[in-house]
């Protein structure tokens, strides 16, 4: 066989769109072919893939070989692509059987000598894998992180001969299970009675919280407009397990640690100095966001760090 079609998931956002990784074997001058709009540390998984399979005890197919990220218009970046390009070629090259990754996912990064390293936004990959229905393969240092999706078997992994041996049938990989679920955090909260006076500001924080509105408090240094806003999560519910998990999703496309403040209602004051720019962020991938939501989200908290 000399194609393979590899599935994995680009970051973008919040969001983690499908990627098909193809990868094609043809007879010519050996070379790698990379395409579909990869960015500087994607075009450099060429190189480490290739080191990973040769110190992996694999047969790197000296060969013409195309590489094509679909869908083409999807920017991709981060060396999430390493693992799921290192199995398209294995599988193009009839090392592995295709249908040994029917209905799998993966991602990874790979280190010269073949072994797995973490990547960020695991938590948003793994909730769109279980919605799709399919397994996932992840860096060890991975697992927890896209246990928390919930119904998706996460097979953890800490070197590239692990996964190949696992496909293989002949280690098979126990699917992870989180030794201790994330607890919710019992921290002090900034109280609502501490406020004194400021009537109406308290009712519109009230009025805010109960039907779920927008608020902008206006007014000269010290009135107490940050005071108020700090006792806001206060005074609203707890965040329910699907909203922790937006919560933990942000701050895993981050970098943040996922479980730090569980079940908290976030809450950050940017200085005052910050422009518009940093508070919303910027950048060229907005399109695609909006392609992506067409709908808005009622219940996205996002922490401005």
């Amino acid at each position: 066989m000399t194609l393979a079609i590899i599935r994995t998931r680009a970051g973008l956002g919040l969001e983690a769109p499908e990627v098909l990784v193809e990868v094609h074997l043809a007879n010519g001058l050996p070379g790698i072919t990379l395409v579909g709009l990869p960015e500087a540390a994607v075009k450099e998984s060429r190189e480490r893939v290739r080191s990973a399979l040769i110190n992996a005890g694999f047969e790197f197919p000296l060969r013409r070989i195309t590489l094509n990220l679909a869908p083409a218009d999807l920017p991709k970046d981060g060396g999430r692509f390493d693992l799921p390009i290192a199995l398209g070629l294995l599988v193009a090259s009839g090392q592995i059987p295709a249908d040994a990754l029917d209905g799998m996912e993966c991602t990874g990064e790979l280190a010269l000598d073949g072994g797995l390293r973490s990547v960020q936004g695991v938590l948003p990959f793994a909730l769109a894998t279980r919605r799709a229905g399919h397994r996932l393969i992840v860096p060890a240092a991975n697992a927890d992180e896209a246990a928390l999706a919930g119904d998706v078997s996460v097979y953890p992994a800490n070197h590239l001969r692990d996964v190949v041996a696992h496909l293989l049938g002949q280690v098979p990989i126990a699917a992870h299970v989180m030794s201790s679920p994330p607890q919710q955090v019992l921290a002090d909260i900034a109280d609502l009675s501490d406020i004194r006076g400021q009537f109406q500001a308290r009712r519109a924080l009230e009025v805010a919280a109960a039907g779920g509105h927008n608020l902008l408090f206006c007014g000269p240094p010290g009135t107490g407009k940050t005071m108020l806003a700090s006792r806001l999560p206060g005074i609203l519910p707890p965040l329910s397990e699907e909203e922790a998990l937006e919560v933990a999703a942000v701050r895993s496309v981050s970098g943040l640690p996922i479980t730090a403040g569980w079940g908290q209602r976030p809450f950050r004051t940017p200085h005052h100095t910050a422009s518009a720019v940093a508070l919303v962020g910027g950048g060229c991938h907005f399109q695609q966001l909006l392609r992506l939501n067409n709908n808005c989200c009622d219940n996205l908290y996002v922490e401005f760090t």
